[in-house]
Order: structure tokens, then C-alpha cells, then sequence
């Protein structure tokens, strides 16, 4: 946890300290002493929670409840930290501030502790327009929620967004946390989207609701389980579309069940310096409807700091889908796609793989890797201010998309190794807040595939998860 600063009384004894602390006066170097506090003995006898109006105390207690079995005040910190991260999880509170100071009363413990939480309670009603970075397009978007309507963190959201590639959605959820050891939250929603795909020469319409169950089985070990139905239309964008595309067209109702496992130990999202993602999606349709399907999908990054602002990163993601039945369909917009700024640079948007008249038709398996080095710029140019904010790139990416199936005295490996494509190249990449990143490349495609569409030269990407 390290070692707190604290300005030393004449009366100080090892065993007994009053640790003060003044952000208005600092104390000279000389009347500074390190104290670890992993050793300085500690116990919580009261906590206080001050700004609740209509949140229950019920829910309160689970979150603060660990606070009482901390034995020293470094295991204070900690579970302070924890009760805090919770409390704002419930979604109840927009400012949570913790004050730790020494215990009072006649009923105070020589080593008692008094923890207070400032809490402020979102209004109840909150609305704003907003804009976020979605599959390589910017997205504005206008929401309505009611927070925490009946004091145990419950609430409703109305969401309505529209791209600037022509998509919309809107979202009408209400989400429910529980209380628990795992921290199960319940989301209902319905929804509809409209998606246009170029590469592929056809849109969609589609309605829906999704139940989604969430919890922790362990501290940053989520589960997602949830259940989808939809209706969804799909049609052509032109009279120029494939004929494998126009066999697409038409309704499809799709029931499916889907686990979600993810894991993220990194330090930060958009430029991460260490630590690891996992992210497991098993998905089953076919519980009703006309399509049918059994997917696999996995996304893994590791991030590792050569040296300061040096960081290597390794990415792999990939899948897998078999159909279920021969009465149920596999539709197109179930279909894996490969190619872009986000996953393969160097190639168009959904370029590598099976194409039908320009016309990307997608595959049941892909696979993709990619290595990357971000540096600071050359000669640190604006260095702790905007310069931070931009990262030298280099990347190489490999991988491969079509329809694997292992036969009687065939490797596997051998399988997916065939015809991979391979591309490298430089650029810049930009922090956009805490939303995004904006990748700007220069690509080369290296290895490639007569049937794939490339894109040498300079690339645009902008999103969060990449590659």
C-alpha cells in the first residue's frame, strides 16, 4: 500500500499515533517520518453515511459492512476503497467522498477508527445528449433515466442514438441491482436497431429483448448470462447486390441464449501499460425461431512496459460457429467478418475472406493476432501536457476468416494456417478521453488473398476495442 506522510506529535509512540494530515499547511521535511502502515493496529467503530435521502439502508449495509473486520489501518484503506468502489456501483450516488478519522465518545477503542461517507444522490430525473465512438463511427445520443426510483438502486433508461454511417437504435431498459456476495444485477430491455452495411450491400431492421443476468464470481471475474429474442429484417442496399445477398433477404426470428466470461486486469482502458483481458462469449440460438447455431468467441490482450512509455502489446481473437439442425439457418448477419481498422488493417471494412461480386459474404470461423509497440512521440513533443495524449504505433497483424472443417487425418493447425493474410505498417495513435482511441496508419498488406480487398497507404480507425 506503501507509506503515508504524517506530521510527528512530541507526544509519538509506536504504538499509539494520531496520524494528521493538512492540505492547506504541509509540514517542513524535518518533521516528516514514514510510518508502514501495515503495522499500525486499527479498528473501525463507527461509520458514518451522510447525504442518504431515499437510498434504503439495507442495501447501505452490504456495501460497508467489510469495514468492521479490518484489524490494522492499511486493511482500513483497502476496504474503504472497496465499500467505496461498491456504493458507486449501485448508481445511486454522483459524488462519493471518504473521511477516516480517529474515534471519539465514551465508547471509543484506543485504536478506533471513524469512517465517514459524503454521498450526494442523483436527481430523479436526469437527461442530456451526449456523443461516444461506435464500430469505427462517431454516435450521438440522447438519453432520459430515473435513478434509483425505489431506493435499492433500481432504475429506468431511455436511450435513442444515430451514427454517422446511418445507424439508430433505441433502448428502453430497466435495470435492478441485487444485493449479495456477487453483486447480481438484472437488466431488462427492449430495443431496436437499424444497420446499414456497405461491404456487405445490405441493412437491417431489428426488434428485440434481452434479459441479462450479471455477477461476480470472483472480485473481476464477470458472468453475463443472458437471453435474446429478435425479429430481424434484412434487405438489400442497392439493385447492384450479389445474388448470394439477395437469398439473405427477409424476416428471421432469432432465441438465443449467450454466456459472457470477462476478465480485465489492466491498469486503463485505452492506453493500458500492464496487465491482461479476457473476454469468453458462448453463444447457443436455436431455443425458438428459424436459426440455429452453436459460437464460440474469444478476444485475449496482454500488455507488457519494456521501458518506461514503451509498451509492447500482444492481441489474439477468434471463433468459431457449427449449425445445430439442418431445419434452422445460419443468416448472414451471424457471419464472422474480417477486415478493417479495427481487426486487419490494411484491408477494407469486412476484406478478407469470401467475396461474391464486392460483396463480403463472411465465414463460421476466423482467427487474428496482432503485435503492437507504442512509443512516445519522437523528441517528446508537448510532453506532460496534449503530447501524452499521443502514441507512436507500430503493428503487425495476421489471420484468416472461412469455413474450417476438420476431416479424418487433418491437422487442425494445418487448417487455419492455410492461406493466412499478414499486413504491417506505423501511425499515431490518439487518446480520446477515457471513450476511445483514433488510430491513423500507414498499412501494408504483405500477404494477401486474390479474392480480398485491401487498403494500402493511410487508414482511419476509431473505436476502444482493437486488435
Amino acid at each position: 500500500m506503501g507509506t503515508v506522510h504524517a506530521k510527528v506529535e512530541e507526544n509519538f509512540t509506536e504504538a499509539h499515533s494520531e496520524i494528521k494530515s493538512s492540505a492547506r499547511e504541509l509540514p517542513d521535511k524535518g518533521q516528516i517520518k514514514e510510518i508502514e502502515i501495515g503495522g499500525v493496529k486499527a479498528r473501525v467503530d463507527k461509520i458514518h453515511i451522510d447525504g442518504l435521502s431515499r437510498t434504503k439502508n439495507d442495501i447501505i449495509e452490504d456495501c460497508i459492512r467489510e469495514l468492521f473486520k479490518a484489524k490494522d489501518f492499511q486493511d482500513v484503506l483497502l476496504k474503504a476503497h472497496k465499500a467505496r468502489v461498491k456504493l458507486d456501483e449501485l448508481g445511486c450516488f454522483k459524488n462519493i467522498s471518504v473521511f477516516i478519522d480517529t474515534s471519539k465518545g465514551p465508547k471509543a477503542t484506543p485504536d478506533g477508527l471513524e469512517v465517514t461517507f459524503n454521498v450526494k444522490e442523483h436527481k430523479r430525473i436526469i437527461g442530456g445528449v451526449s456523443t461516444h465512438v461506435g464500430n469505427n463511427e462517431g454516435v450521438l445520443q440522447i438519453g432520459i433515466k430515473t435513478p434509483n426510483i425505489f431506493g435499492r438502486g433500481e432504475r429506468v433508461q431511455v436511450e435513442y442514438s444515430h451514427g454517422s454511417k446511418k445507424t439508430s437504435n433505441f433502448n428502453l431498459a430497466f435495470i435492478k441491482p441485487f444485493r449479495g456476495k456477487h453483486r447480481p444485477t438484472l437488466t431488462t430491455s427492449m430495443f431496436q436497431s437499424h444497420m446499414e452495411f456497405p461491404s456487405s450491400a445490405y441493412k437491417m431492421l431489428e426488434k428485440g429483448v434481452v434479459f441479462d443476468l450479471g455477477f461476480y464470481s470472483w472480485s473481476l471475474l464477470k458472468h453475463n448470462i443472458q437471453w435474446e429474442g429478435n425479429i430481424r429484417d434484412l434487405s438489400t442496399l442497392s439493385r447492384n447486390a450479389s445474388f448470394d445477398v439477395r437469398k439473405e433477404s427477409g424476416l428471421s426470428l432469432k432465441s438465443s441464449l449467450k454466456h459472457v466470461l470477462s476478465l480485465d486486469l489492466r491498469d486503463e482502458i485505452i492506453f493500458p501499460t500492464t496487465g491482461s483481458l479476457l473476454q469468453l462469449t458462448s453463444e447457443y440460438a436455436g431455443v425458438g425461431g428459424d436459426v440455429g447455431f452453436l459460437k464460440n468467441d474469444l478476444y485475449l490482450q496482454t500488455n507488457y512496459s519494456i521501458l518506461p512509455d514503451i509498451v509492447f502489446q500482444g492481441c489474439l481473437m477468434g471463433g468459431y460457429m457449427s449449425g445445430i439442425s439442418n431445419d434452422l439457418k445460419i443468416s448472414l448477419a451471424d457471419m464472422y467478418f474480417l477486415g478493417g481498422p479495427l481487426s486487419m488493417r490494411g484491408f477494407q471494412m469486412r476484406g478478407v475472406g469470401p467475396h461474391s461480386d464486392g460483396d463480403a459474404l463472411g465465414s463460421r470461423a476466423y482467427w487474428a493476432g496482432g503485435l503492437h509497440l507504442f512509443t512516445p512521440l519522437p523528441f517528446r513533443p508537448g510532453r506532460g501536457g496534449f503530447g501524452d495524449l499521443f502514441r507512436t504505433h507500430f503493428f503487425v497483424n495476421a489471420g484468416n476468416v472461412g469455413d474450417i472443417e476438420v476431416k479424418s487425418g487433418q491437422n487442425i493447425l494445418e487448417i487455419i494456417r492455410n492461406n493466412v493474410r499478414v499486413s504491417y505498417g506505423l501511425g499515431i495513435a490518439l487518446r480520446l478521453g477515457n471513450m476511445a482511441r483514433l488510430e491513423i496508419n500507414y498499412c501494408f498488406p504483405y500477404i494477401y488473398d486474390k479474392c480480398d480487398q485491401t487498403h494500402p497507404g493511410v487508414q482511419f480507425g476509431i473505436g476502444v476495442q482493437f486488435l
